[in-house]
């Protein structure tokens, strides 16, 4: 597998002189599982933004496929997010006056796919929520609204998928369901990098990155 995303000394200091990052380097390879965990305020989350586009670092590099993207302009970040990065988030931001399908179409439609509502019936299909397809958020159960957030990121057929917590809301089923999910996607060829502080789920992981105070303490690998 090659390098996909790469950091390199990466720091982030917000207002007051917090930091949230100290000296940050790790590399994650194409198709890898990747596990960032750590307790509250670790740095996990901010670690999800400056990796994927978000947030730029105020010192070190993150290089994507072999370009440093913290040189990028705010069209070129806002393109490698629509094309290459999809998130998924604990609170799943879904569109309340929308239905599952809408969900999902107007994404297709924002990031200029094709046939959107012929991808969207299919990833529905895929994620086991065909029935629902016009149901609204609020007629659904946790789960189904994480798997249709995951849905929303798919839509964009994106190379590397960042989740943030993804099973924070849910039972212990369903985060194991969103869980199998991640890693069905993860072995059909998409990067997926996690970040949880759930310790049961650890083992799903080709690799660990463990944060403690903005550094990290340990990479390793469960398997």
């Amino acid at each position: 597998m090659s390098n996909f995303v790469e950091l390199k000394n990466v720091r982030k200091i917000f207002d007051k002189g917090v930091e949230a990052l100290k000296e940050i380097s790790f590399t994650i390879r194409r198709g890898e599982f990747v596990g960032i965990v750590g307790p509250s305020g670790s740095g996990k989350s901010t670690l999800l933004h400056i990796m994927g586009g978000v947030e730029k670092p105020t010192e070190g590099s993150v290089i994507i496929e072999g370009k440093d993207i913290t040189s990028f302009s705010e069209d070129e970040l806002s393109l490698l997010r629509r094309k290459k990065i999809s998130y998924v988030f604990q609170f799943f931001y879904l569109l309340e006056d929308f239905n599952c399908f809408e969900n999902l179409v107007i994404v297709g439609r924002i990031s200029s796919i094709a046939e959107p509502e012929e991808k969207a019936l299919k990833i529905l299909k895929d994620l086991g929520l065909e029935e629902k397809a016009y149901s609204y958020p609020s007629e659904l159960s946790g789960g189904q609204q994480q798997r249709l957030a995951i849905g929303r990121a798919l839509m964009t057929s994106s190379e590397l998928i960042i989740a943030d917590e993804p099973t924070g809301n849910l039972d212990s089923k369903n985060a194991e369901g969103i869980f199998r999910l991640l890693r069905e996607l993860n072995r059909k060829g998409t990067t997926v990098v996690v970040a949880t502080h759930n310790e049961n789920f650890l083992s799903y992981f080709d690799k660990i990155i463990m944060l403690e105070d903005g550094r990290i303490k340990d990479v390793m690998s469960p398997k």
